[in-house]
């Protein structure tokens, strides 16, 4: 090979390192800032292939998209003064990249470790002006409204924006734990106790009136059952005083044969003298019967 065939592959491979390094690109899911000697010249470069001064200038490129990050579990006070535990995570983006870069050195750690400062106090303020009960059953969408409204304030000077912030779970303290634990175990107790106390009034209630409307059927079944008895009575009587009406002598001696039916029965022997009222009609042979 001649010196000139290896000038002119020298010249060319030059050329092809100048003009790598004179191009570079910014996909759509970044964002970039084209330093020289380490002062931001531009920022915020459209999406396509752009031309900066080789060896001079550099770029440094960052993710523009949204970028979740999860909070350690931390503690905080309530406006009861009881601890909670909660977890919580952050949906973040970088919104102007020079101050990005500027505030943050182009460092995401340090940033998550800024914004993760942030939120907890928000989070702090915001569980200092409620209690338990609202920090667990309230509205939390206020809450995070709130939260965000504050984080974004301070977050714009680092060139960030917050879109979210997620409470993922509240817990508590195992010694808070125990102690709302029974509370609630006393509170169910108290309610149980207060719905057996009503149960028991109303059954007796229920049975007091079962007793009454008993004792006022069984006397109106007495009063009914009394009147056809002596109506039965009344009507045996009649027909008693008319059949006797009608034959004196033959019902008086049918009422004597029954008493002595009744009176002589069984296999013992009686030996009596057939005298007195009870045996007046016993011979007498004189009856008569029409």
């Amino acid at each position: 090979m001649s010196s000139r065939m290896t000038l002119i592959l020298v010249l060319a491979i030059l050329g092809l390192v100048t003009l790598s390094s004179s191009l570079f690109v910014v996909d759509e899911r970044q964002k970039a800032v084209l330093l020289r000697l380490g002062q931001i010249e531009k920022a915020d470069f459209e999406p396509g292939i752009h031309f900066k001064t080789p060896f001079v200038t550099n770029v440094r490129k960052f993710e523009a998209r949204e970028m979740a990050m999860d909070a350690q579990p931390a503690r905080y006070l309530t406006g009861e003064k009881k601890n909670v535990i909660v977890d919580s995570f952050i949906v973040w983006r970088i919104d102007d990249v020079a101050t990005y870069y500027t505030s943050m050195g182009g460092d995401e750690g340090r940033a998550a470790l800024r914004l993760s400062q942030i939120i907890k106090d928000g989070l702090r303020a915001e569980f200092g002006r409620r209690t338990i009960q609202e920090v667990v059953s309230g509205d939390r969408v206020s809450m995070v409204k709130d939260i965000l409204k504050e984080a974004n304030r301070i977050a714009a000077g680092f060139g960030i924006s917050i879109s979210n912030v997620r409470i993922k779970r509240i817990d508590l303290p195992s010694e808070v734990s125990s102690s709302v634990y029974t509370r609630m175990e006393a509170e169910r107790e108290r309610v149980a106790k207060e719905l057996r106390s009503k149960g028991a009034e109303e059954a007796e209630k229920i049975r007091s009136d079962a007793d009454r409307q008993r004792a006022v059927i069984l006397a109106e079944a007495r009063r009914e059952a009394e009147e056809i008895r002596g109506q039965g009575d009344a009507t045996a009587t009649e027909i008693y005083a008319n059949a006797f009406g009608q034959n004196e002598d033959f019902y008086s001696l049918y009422r004597r044969l029954t008493a002595y039916q009744n009176i002589f029965q069984g296999d013992d022997m009686l030996v009596i003298e057939p005298t007195g009222d009870f045996f007046e009609r016993f011979n007498d042979s004189t009856l008569s019967f029409q």
